[in-house]
């Protein structure tokens, strides 16, 4: 097990965290493919629940989406295959990056998408009404709608579902917003000027006063950012932040006491190291915790989560051959 460190942070009202682990380790060590990556983590009521997908190789037809339930606090279930790509008897396609949420009324819904590529993919989403142990039928988000890219969408104070949403082309990145009721009906876009940046993947923290901030990977080594006053109808441009981003996934989570956390590559290049930041503006981050820091290797595309008991459950892709867990209480 790779021990986790912890900086002191001497400028700020951060310095008076304290942290306790209660586990880090491997949501499997054994699975039916030889590459995953792309995790994602949600509570359910009896438990939690993660979602990843897995196969030969990144992009490859056979790549399908997997989940394994946490079954003590030391032990996750066998992964089992949840969704697939399948099109036809003749033609299946590969799955990408799987976001699990739990609505209002308990229900878990898996996002995922499915095509050939990140700039031909489709939106597509199952629901299950049994924390995960059974899934509905496929079912099509609506067309020039994605769902979530990568990271979770949030509740905002009305039941209106928020995603974080981008789109890729060959010419550029862009972030926007979609939105939906809980019933997944009623889809909107909202879009967001990306200033010429590209910038991709994003995830969103709410702040005071309705305010709420995005932050997003980029092509320009930096973290960037867009923030809204009127609960996410406006955006401002994007802009770049001081923190530094090594063209790879990043997620983040607004704590129920107004703590902002965030889990990223501190590196502009390669994957080989991952830390958890915190701020209280969304402005000010600093580094709390390294999870990873390896001379080689790869630790990516996290997501991050807090529990009704207030501790911090984190995922992310170890070396593309299993999902690393940190479970953690910051006080």
């Amino acid at each position: 097990m790779i021990l986790l460190a912890f900086y002191g942070c001497g400028r700020s009202s951060l310095e008076k965290l304290e942290f306790e682990v209660f586990s880090v380790g491997f949501i499997f060590e054994k699975a039916p493919f030889p590459e995953c990556h792309a995790s994602t983590i949600v509570e359910t009521e009896d438990g939690f629940l993660a979602a990843w997908f897995g196969g030969t190789r990144e992009g490859d037809k056979d790549v399908c989406i997997y989940a394994s339930a946490k079954e003590d606090e030391e032990r996750w279930g066998i992964p089992v295959k949840v969704a697939d790509g399948i099109v036809n008897d003749t033609l299946q396609y590969p799955c990408w990056n799987p976001v699990l949420y739990k609505r209002d009324n308990g229900d878990i819904i898996l996002y995922y998408k499915i095509g050939p590529n990140p700039r031909e993919w489709w939106g597509m989403y199952k629901i299950s009404i049994d924390d995960g142990k059974s899934w509905s039928e496929p079912i099509k988000i609506p067309d020039n709608m994605l769902g979530p890219i990568k990271n979770k969408p949030v509740r905002l104070s009305d039941g209106t579902m928020m995603y974080p949403t981008s789109i890729e082309t060959m010419e550029m990145w862009n972030i926007y917003v979609e939105t939906s009721d809980q019933d997944l009906k009623n889809w909107r876009k909202i879009a967001i000027d990306n200033n010429n940046f590209n910038a991709i993947q994003p995830t969103i923290l709410l702040h005071k006063n309705n305010r709420i901030q995005m932050l997003c990977r980029s092509k320009e080594k930096k973290i960037l950012e867009t923030w809204s006053k009127d609960m996410g109808e406006t955006w401002t441009s994007v802009t770049a932040t001081s923190l530094p981003n090594n063209n790879s996934g990043i997620d983040a989570v607004t704590c129920s006491n107004g703590l902002h956390l965030l889990v990223y590559n501190p590196i502009t290049k390669g994957r080989n190291k991952l830390s958890l930041a915190g701020s209280y503006d969304g402005k000010i981050w600093e580094d709390l915790m390294i999870l990873e820091n390896q001379t080689e290797g790869e630790f990516s595309y996290p997501a991050i989560i807090q529990s009704r008991d207030g501790t911090i459950h984190i995922t992310y892709t170890y070396n593309r051959n299993t999902i690393k867990y940190v479970h953690l209480k910051i006080k």
